[in-house]
């Protein structure tokens, strides 16, 4: 029996799919681990199973996995007390770092006081939840709300989205001693200059989508030179059919040669990148194309 649960409207295939798969059916998957000047990571849903079980599925082929999280009234896969110690034991064990995808129902650019409380609370939740882990980086969505484009904003209203940004980040920071450039604000549907002034008061750093940019006809190049230097994370995906989260196959060469020219021109060994995508069989691909410029 399959149950399939959808999380939110967004564009991310982000869900909840529980089902036995017998071993002989798991497709070969080459490792991509300790191959990069970063570490390269992929997302906590690649098999059909919860967290712990991808988690140990993926531990011995990449370098860090992207946990999303998230919790409602219907459904959670939020970890137990058990999950974060065996979670933590396999880092240990196996050289695996965890970035943590803060929930993508929290607007913490909201210009409702209560729905930023709300927003607050729920990354707090979290943080708090998996701060055991240690995690590489905090990847976060800045948004106004639920279907609200900032791109119709007029100036004063662009403004106001910046300022409460800024005021949901000091509420949240004042319960964590974490270093803000823990926290990554990650490229959406609009340019993140917006927030530039925001990012840099606090210390934050950069989640350079390069599927968002390419979706949204934004300068991947231009990005590379504005934020290279703040991008704790990078997420990788392509785009087919006019969807993303697809393999990296169906990213332009020049895009992704681009990209790991200057992540070699600016080795940080610290530095996530996280191929972005649901499926065996879109990690597999991607895997393959990643493999292309090792050695």
């Amino acid at each position: 029996m399959v149950s399939y649960c959808p999380v939110n409207q967004l564009s991310y295939p982000y869900f909840l799919l529980i089902v036995v798969v017998s071993p002989q059916f798991r497709i070969h998957i080459m490792s991509c681990k300790q191959n990069h000047p970063f570490r390269l990571g992929t997302s906590s849903y690649i098999i059909p199973a919860d967290i712990l079980a991808n988690i140990e599925y993926l531990k011995d082929k990449v370098d860090d996995v992207e946990l999303v999280l998230f919790e409602s009234d219907e459904i959670s896969n939020l970890p137990t007390a058990d999950d974060i110690f065996r979670l933590k034991e396999i880092s240990s064990q196996e050289n695996l770092s965890y970035s943590i995808h803060l929930p993508l129902d929290a607007y913490l650019g909201s210009d409702n006081g209560t729905v930023r409380e709300r927003s607050v609370e729920k990354c707090r939740k979290i943080i708090e939840l998996t701060q055991a882990l240690e995690p590489s980086a905090f990847v976060m969505h800045a948004e106004a709300g639920p279907d609200v484009n900032v791109n119709m904003f007029s100036r004063s209203e662009t403004e106001r989205f910046a300022q409460c940004f800024h005021e949901s980040l000091d509420a949240l920071f004042s319960s964590f001693a974490l270093h803000p450039s823990l926290f990554c604000v990650e490229t959406l549907n609009y340019p993140l200059t917006i927030l530039d002034d925001v990012i840099a008061s606090i210390g934050l750093s950069v989640t350079l989508d390069i599927g968002h940019l390419e979706l949204y006809g934004y300068s991947v190049e231009e990005h590379l030179q504005r934020y290279l230097d703040r991008t704790g994370v990078f997420h990788l995906h392509g785009i087919y059919d006019g969807k993303d989260h697809r393999g990296l196959e169906y990213m332009r060469p020049v895009i992704l040669d681009m990209i790991m020219k200057a992540l070699s021109d600016n080795q940080d060994t610290s530095r996530v990148v996280t191929i972005e995508v649901f499926s065996e069989k879109d990690f597999q691909s991607s895997c393959k194309e990643m493999m292309r410029f090792v050695g």
